[in-house]
């Protein structure tokens, strides 16, 4: 594990005049650079070849570095140039997911902002729901064997998949019957199926709730929320029941897009609650904590109790809602504030308080 010692030296010799926000071309790099820049800094984007457009076309990029696979920002030569640039590294799903947990967390010699640690708990399911069970918020019940599914599950598999591969069984026949389709489908390998984590399919309405731990104030915000549209469970919903029965197809729940929600006001107090919780949890288990953005995504029962079955440790995909601010992030701050732009303003009051290195790992 790359020690924090190490980051520091490299960010004393930055220009800290000259400081650079850089992100991988993908997932949230959208808001991230153009909140970057709405706060004075520059920005530089990391790019698969011919994936750049979106980045030039909308102009949120000072600085492109192209390369041939994203998994090339591990490469000694790419993390130089965005040293010299005097980067820091704004983690986000896409980054994760290619650059690697091992990578990240060995090899990346570059300041990150939030806590590298933490990436890991949000990859791995049993540690995942440690911090969560640790944090005393209420989850849904989980299967250790197949075998014992007595009630409707839903099925998940390791890493940050945008929900590939999950699905629905109310039996232990019907658990095994939709693991071989996956496994024709080659959403899922052998060796997730030791892996796959069944646990209790809560219903309600789905909320995403999209915090920001501010360490210069100590603060839980909430700066947005989002549900998902899933293909192609949504298309199917729409379809009446008696024809669903004729049909066959078997739902899947890939995520291909997110869209704004507010949550009915009396909840709020549940929500920052459990953001609260959630935060203490990690400051207690992985020091420093979930320091920046992060994401419960939950379920809200006809009982109004809010049930949180998964959470991102870094900016979530349902941040590109609010490119231009949230009513939640107008309530706070009264102007155009994502979360890319939120992240930039807690590293520019750092900078004035000299205390950037209590950002970055």
């Amino acid at each position: 594990m790359i020690k924090k010692e190490e980051i520091v030296e490299i960010l004393n010799e930055y220009e800290k005049d000259k400081i650079t926000i850089a992100t991988l071309g993908s997932h949230t790099a959208l808001h991230i650079l153009h909140g970057a820049k709405k706060e004075g800094f520059r920005t530089a984007v990391v790019c698969e070849k011919g994936r750049e457009v979106p980045y030039e076309r909308f102009r949120v990029a000072d600085e492109f570095i192209i390369v041939n696979e994203f998994k090339e920002i591990n490469d000694e030569n790419v993390q130089e140039k965005l040293r010299d640039m005097n980067s820091i590294v704004i983690p986000h799903g896409s980054f994760v997911a290619y650059a690697g947990l091992d990578n990240i967390e060995n090899d990346f010699y570059l300041p990150m902002f939030g806590n590298r640690k933490i990436l890991r708990w949000e990859s791995e399911r049993k540690l995942e729901r440690k911090l969560m069970k640790e944090a005393k918020i209420r989850i849904p019940y989980k299967y250790d064997d197949p075998e014992k599914i007595d009630r409707p599950v839903i099925v998940k598999f390791p890493g940050a998949r945008g929900g590939r591969g999950y699905f629905i069984a109310s039996s232990p026949d019907e658990f095994y019957e939709k693991i071989e389709i996956m496994k024709k489908k080659n959403w899922i390998s052998e060796d997730d199926i030791s892996k796959a984590h069944i646990e209790e399919y809560v219903t309600g309405t789905n909320f995403c709730i999209q915090y920001f731990y501010s360490v210069l104030k100590d603060e839980v915000e909430i700066l947005g929320m989002d549900s998902r549209f899933e293909s192609n469970i949504d298309g199917l919903v729409r379809i009446p029941a008696k024809d669903q029965l004729d049909m066959d197809i078997n739902p899947s729940y890939v995520i291909t897009g997110n869209h704004p929600v507010v949550m009915r006001e009396s909840l709020l107090v549940q929500a920052f609650e459990i953001g609260d919780k959630v935060v203490e949890a990690a400051k207690k288990l992985v020091p420093p904590g979930m320091n920046g953005p992060f994401c419960l995504q939950t379920i809200c029962t006809d009982e109004l109790e809010i049930v949180t079955f998964e959470m991102s440790a870094r900016s979530d995909g349902g941040t590109n809602t609010f490119m231009n601010g949230s009513p939640y992030s107008y309530l706070l701050y009264g102007e155009g504030m994502s979360m890319g732009r939120r992240i930039a303003r807690e590293i520019k009051n750092a900078l004035k308080k000299d205390m950037l290195t209590e950002l970055i790992t």
